[in-house]
């Protein structure tokens, strides 16, 4: 079994802060997996799925994000699930908005969210998408806790649910294809159209006229 849990905070007041973008990702993924609805268990939400041929653990934390490993450390000692097979999905300010990455293991770069993983799983060696959403502009009033504890901008709400799709499309692959094969995908770069040639002429050019002073004068 695989589980896939998105870090964010529970109640419509946080609903679209930057911090919750594991959780929006993780909503969608269940949408597109046509699974059950949520279930209440180990201090969050859970519902199963199937995605290709591989069971699926959906997990939703419901306490705040700095207490979230308690219910993912609940929910993959219950199944016997190894951290090794534990995709957790997470805001990333180091990366510009809009860009996600896959990566396994790594500290958590001040993340209270991974923090908490750390602590109640006593280890980092899971999986993890890494969702972009920059660092606070210059002319952001407020500090980087106010910054990801805010909604996205109007430019950003207006593309996010094409990252969001990135991000359910990636952690299918994973589920389908693995690791290795996901994160190809993930990070290969858009292949550049060729530059167009130039046209031949279908017409033999005129004989350019000698030169002066040449035998063929």
């Amino acid at each position: 079994m695989l589980a896939i849990a998105g870090l964010g905070n529970p109640g419509p007041r946080y609903a679209h802060h930057r911090h919750n973008a594991g959780f929006e990702i993780l909503s969608a993924l269940a949408a597109a997996a046509n699974a059950p609805p949520w279930r209440d268990k180990f201090h969050g939400e859970l519902a199963r799925c199937s995605i290709g041929t591989q069971d699926v653990l959906l997990l939703r934390p419901g306490t705040f994000m700095n207490d979230s490993g308690r219910c993912v450390q609940e929910a993959l000692a219950f199944f016997r699930i190894p951290v090794t097979d534990l995709v957790v999905v997470h805001d990333e300010l180091d990366l510009p908005f809009g860009t996600l990455r896959l990566k396994v293991g790594g500290g958590h770069a001040g993340h209270n969210g991974l923090r908490s993983l750390f602590e109640c799983l006593g280890s980092g060696d899971f999986i993890r998408l890494r969702v972009g959403i920059g660092r606070p502009p210059p002319s952001f009033a407020g500090d980087v806790a106010d910054f990801v504890l805010s909604d996205f901008d109007a430019d950003q709400r207006a593309v996010l649910p094409e990252v969001v799709a990135k991000g359910v499309k990636s952690l299918q692959d994973i589920a389908r294809r693995g690791l290795a094969a996901a994160s190809n995908s993930l990070n290969a770069r858009p292949k550049l159209p060729k530059p167009p040639q130039a046209e031949v002429s279908a017409t033999t050019p005129p004989p350019a006229p000698p030169l002066p002073g040449s035998d063929d004068e």
